[in-house]
């Protein structure tokens, strides 16, 4: 499965050290200031994208330097600088999509970002969201596995349509049947397995799946 890694503009403290999701086939694209935190953390974009308006020019021709190809794009565009790395990585027939730096800071850019997932879930292309605290994915109805994380030991389930319908969970602290979930609820909030192997199943709607781990303070 083809990995492409999309590293977005959000801020810096909110990104992991990225060579440890580093694979020998991965493709690496920086959208905007995204292309920079690959060059500081060492890593050489392949495809480095957007207006570049967050960047200095200092660091713009470093990035152009670094960078195996680098597309420039005006300032109004229809378009967010993600969302053009995103198209790049459905060019590239991507297989799993890791998304960084796409979450804190404005929680307007934070929610775009997170329903850019809507899309990549229609065209079947695995997506995942991965900060320092969280991993997310949106998920449609049937029945999924899940692999237990210590790293990432709470597990959520949050509804994105006005409902989700006989949602079941199997080897989860919280075990349900069939539950009903409405938008808005609660009920399927920082759960976590017990097993090394989980199984949830939902037979309409879509479910965003957080998974999150506590940060020493």
């Amino acid at each position: 499965m083809k990995r492409v890694i999309v590293v977005g503009g959000g801020p810096k403290s909110y990104i992991p050290d990225l060579k440890e999701y580093a694979c020998e086939e991965c493709i690496w694209i920086g959208a905007d200031q995204g292309a920079e935190v690959l060059v500081e953390q060492g890593v050489e974009p392949d495809i480095a994208i957007g207006d570049f308006d967050s960047v200095s020019e200092r660091s713009l021709a470093e990035i152009k330097k670094r960078s195996k190809r680098v597309l420039v794009y005006p300032d109004e565009k229809d378009e967010t600088d993600l969302e053009l790395a995103i198209n790049e990585a459905l060019r590239l027939k991507a297989g799993h999509i890791l998304l960084f730096g796409v979450t804190g800071g404005r929680i307007d850019h934070s929610q775009a970002n997170m329903q850019l997932l809507y899309p990549l879930m229609k065209e079947k292309t695995k997506s995942t969201i991965i900060d320092r605290q969280n991993r997310v994915e949106l998920v449609p109805a049937g029945e999924h596995k899940i692999e237990a994380d210590e790293f990432y030991p709470y597990v959520s389930f949050l509804p994105v349509t006005l409902e989700v319908t006989k949602i079941t969970l199997k080897g989860f602290y919280y075990p349900l049947d069939q539950a009903h979930l409405p938008f808005g609820s609660t009920l399927c909030i920082s759960n976590r397995l017990i097993e090394d192997t989980g199984t949830f199943s939902f037979e309409s709607g879509i479910l965003l799946v957080i998974r999150s781990t506590d940060l020493p303070t």
